[in-house]
């Protein structure tokens, strides 16, 4: 299936997980904040929240440094 994933269009499978998604992407799924459709994705929501076709996804990395 298609998502849209920070702008770009990504093929996933049918019925993952957000956590599985941002896992997948390699990214670590503790250090990102996660928008599906417009709604902020508690951390703990992560793995019951379902993408489905053409959902809209933004996840953000924060980077601390000196």
């Amino acid at each position: 299936m298609k998502i849209i994933c920070n702008g770009q269009t990504k093929e996933t499978r049918d019925g993952i997980s957000l956590h599985d998604f941002i896992r997948e992407s390699g990214l670590n799924p503790g250090t990102v904040v996660a928008e599906c459709d417009g709604v902020i994705i508690r951390r703990e929501d992560y793995e019951t929240c379902q993408l489905k076709e053409n959902s809209m996804v933004e996840l953000i990395r924060f980077v601390g440094g000196g």
